[in-house]
Parts: C-alpha cells; sequence; structure tokens
C-alpha cells in the first residue's frame, strides 16, 4: 500500500519497501549543481583529496544565479565551477549562452525521467516531480558527499495527498492554486512531507503549469512534491531524451499521512502579500496597491507558456507611467522561442526590459533590486524580509497574467479584465 514516493525510495534503496520515518541510504540518478551552491561542495570534496565525481554523465551544472557575473566574487564563483566541471570531466555543462535557470533547463534539456531520484543543492529541486521522480534540495555538504559516491541518506517522508478538481477559470492559473493551497496551509503545513498532487485538474493543466505547482512544495515546508506521469509527461520526456524509463505510481489503496481536497472551479487569481507566500488574498479583496516594478521569470513562472501568457495580456498596451516591468526567460531556448514568436518584440513595444536567462532579482542577485521602500509584483516564488532587495522593499508573489495586467495599471489588477 505505498505511495509513489515511497515505491521510488524503496527502488533506490534496494529495498521491496521502506516506511515513513525509516532512514535509508539511496542510490542517486541524477545531481543538479549550480554557482552558489556547489563551489562550496568542491571545497569540501578538495580538502578529502577526491578529485573525482561518481559519475560525470550524472551531473548537470549550470551557472545561473549571479549571471552574467555581476561582480568579481560571482565571477570567480563561476569560474571555480567551469574549471571543476573541466577537471572532473562533466560533459552536462551549461555554459552562459546555452545555460538557464537551473529548475527550467533541466526538464527542457531531457535530464529529468520519471521514477527517478534528483537531487541538486536549491530547494527548488522539487520542480522536477511534476515528472513523477522524487527530486528534493540538499545543502553543499550533502550535495559533496553524493557527487562522491552517488548516494545519499534519507529519512521517508509520510505523504500528504491533495486532491484537486475543477476546471480552472478564466484567468486563474497553476500560481493561483498552489498559492491558494499554501495560503489554506501554511509555510510548515507540509513540513517534511511529501506533497503528492492528484484529481481532474492536475490532468487538465500543462507539464510546465504542473511544473509551477511542484516547484512550490518547498514554501509549505516539504520535502518533495510530486505528480504521478501520464501521457503529457511521456510525450514531453521521449521528445527530449531516448533514455529508457519507469512509470511510478501510488497502490490505489496508498496510505496517507492527510488528505486535502479542493474545488477551485471558483477561485479567484490569488496575490501573496509580503512577507509570506502563505499571505494569499484574493484579487476581488485588493484595493489600489501601487507597484513600482513587475517582475516576469524565475523558474517558477519563466518558461514559454508564462511568456506567451503575459505576451497576450499586454500586446498592444503601454506600461504604466512610474512602473517598470522586467521580464526574464528561464533559459536560453526560452528565450530564443520567444523571440522566434515575437514575444519580446510585444514586450519592448510594451515597455518593458528583457534580460538574459537567470535567477537575478528572485533572490535579490541582480538585475531589478529593489529600494527602500518600492514594491514589486512578481512571478517568483518567494517574498521573504529582503529577497528581492532592500529589507523595506515589499514583494507580492502572483501568476504572469497578474503581473502583466498589473503592470498596465501600475496596482496590483485583475488579469482577468485583460485575459
Amino acid at each position: 500500500m505505498p505511495t509513489i514516493t515511497e515505491k521510488i525510495l524503496a527502488k533506490h534503496a534496494g529495498k521491496k519497501q521502506v516506511k515513513p520515518g525509516e532512514l535509508i541510504n539511496v542510490d542517486v540518478d541524477i545531481i543538479m549543481c549550480h554557482d552558489v551552491t556547489t563551489p562550496p561542495a568542491i571545497e569540501m570534496l578538495k580538502k578529502k583529496g577526491i578529485k573525482k565525481v561518481f559519475n560525470p554523465d550524472k551531473v548537470v551544472v549550470t551557472p545561473d544565479h549571479f549571471v552574467p557575473n555581476k561582480d568579481i566574487k560571482s565571477a570567480e564563483l563561476a569560474k571555480r565551477l567551469r574549471d571543476w566541471c573541466k577537471s572532473c570531466s562533466i560533459k552536462n555543462y551549461y555554459e552562459v549562452g546555452r545555460h538557464g535557470v537551473c529548475h527550467a533547463l533541466l526538464p527542457e534539456q531531457g535530464h529529468i525521467l520519471p521514477g527517478e531520484l534528483i537531487i541538486g543543492a536549491d530547494s527548488h529541486t522539487c520542480t522536477y516531480g511534476a515528472f513523477g521522480a522524487f527530486s528534493t534540495g540538499v545543502g553543499s555538504t550533502d550535495l559533496a558527499a553524493a557527487l562522491a559516491t552517488g548516494k545519499l541518506w534519507f529519512k521517508v517522508p509520510e505523504t500528504i495527498k491533495f486532491v484537486i478538481n475543477g476546471k480552472l477559470p478564466k484567468g486563474v492559473y497553476s500560481k493561483d492554486i498552489i498559492l491558494h493551497i499554501i495560503s489554506d496551509i501554511g509555510v510548515d503545513g507540509a513540513l517534511y512531507k511529501a506533497m503528492e498532487f492528484t484529481g481532474e485538474t492536475i490532468k487538465q493543466l500543462s507539464v510546465e503549469a504542473r511544473m509551477t505547482i511542484t516547484n512550490m512544495a518547498i514554501e509549505a515546508g516539504a520535502k518533495s512534491g510530486i505528480m504521478e506521469a501520464d501521457k503529457k509527461v511521456i510525450d514531453y520526456v521521449k521528445k527530449r531524451t531516448k533514455k529508457k524509463f519507469e512509470i511510478i505510481k501510488s497502490d490505489k489503496n496508498a496510505i496517507y499521512t492527510k488528505i486535502k481536497k479542493y474545488d477551485i472551479s471558483k477561485l479567484e487569481p490569488i496575490v501573496a502579500f509580503p512577507h509570506l507566500p502563505s499571505n494569499g488574498k484574493p484579487i476581488s479583496k485588493i484595493k489600489d496597491i501601487k507597484i513600482d516594478q513587475a517582475y516576469l521569470g524565475s523558474c517558477t513562472n519563466g518558461r514559454i507558456e508564462d511568456l506567451r501568457i503575459a505576451a497576450g495580456i499586454v500586446k498592444g498596451k503601454k506600461i504604466a507611467k512610474g512602473t517598470r516591468m522586467l521580464v526574464v526567460p528561464a533559459t536560453t531556448e526560452i528565450w530564443k522561442q520567444a523571440n522566434k514568436e515575437g514575444l519580446l518584440d510585444i514586450f519592448t513595444d510594451f515597455g518593458a526590459a528583457v534580460s538574459t536567462p537567470t535567477c537575478g532579482a528572485c533572490l535579490g542577485g541582480h538585475m531589478g533590486i529593489l529600494a527602500a521602500g518600492e514594491r514589486c509584483i512578481s512571478s517568483t516564488n518567494r517574498n521573504f524580509v529582503g529577497r528581492m532587495g532592500h529589507p523595506k522593499s515589499l514583494v507580492y508573489l502572483a501568476s504572469p497574467a497578474t503581473v502583466a495586467a498589473s503592470a498596465i495599471e501600475g496596482k496590483i489588477t485583475d488579469p482577468r479584465r485583460y485575459v
């Protein structure tokens, strides 16, 4: 009676079955590395005299947080990463110019498969659960251990099942669903749990939209977010790789620590107020909140589907006076596709600035940092104090549609008026 998470963990631990709370050692299929948390792991390996990784083909690396390098320190981090990849013969290294925000890049490039166990030294590694994989973030120390051995220990998490039904209303998107759920259960509502998402609504969503939901599982304190792989996922994966994979599903009588049910047929666009992703409010209850900046991008909502939604709203319009908008495609391929479709022209004609792929302002890195007192409506995943700049700045989380509509009016705006 195991869940999908328990089955994947058991398989990778070489066991017939595992139970929540059990400590296990597992084999890791893919390790994701980027320019912020990997250099400390590299130093740990050097101190131990470890000059190789367990399997270069199972390590995927991209600089994404501080690129293009914003200063000498970030340039040194990127160089350390680059040199290490060369010395360890890591072929899956995505240099600036063909790089991308890690959690958008790996699925796009065919590195994520159903049934796999994936780790990355980044909290939003849970994104890959949209493909029916167990995927979670780890610290630099655990990253170093996994790079050296190909193994890592876990405590098997309990699973909360989220059953989401109903047809998405006009102007409401997967970002609104996950903001609604986090607002309901709180930022610790799934602490060290696996969040398993299912239901008719999930089936209706595109693969990209599903990734938005699993991406933000960590914002509820979860160890992972996961969905069973269906035909949409299989088609997405087969277009990008010829590698074989196994579809793993929860038993029909699987045991969950809790089951939460949602009918989203009447859900409104949601905006999470500062300073927590759980501070979600329906758009109908929000009045005249002026914004200084609108930010479209990140591992949460910087994919081509997100850009198309926002471009459809701002096309033929002009940005509000006194407001600025930043558009950051999540990967080089997304940038190229958006350019091919004319989306970048739509954004620049609107009055937005378009960037090369980068995590950038999402983590307060660069290219969009906020000053004291400034307000930003953002398609990113976190709005903690000082997350995007000055501690006295304010970040509001929303869907790409809400971000775009707000840029038109210069205040937080209901996107349903423009869809």
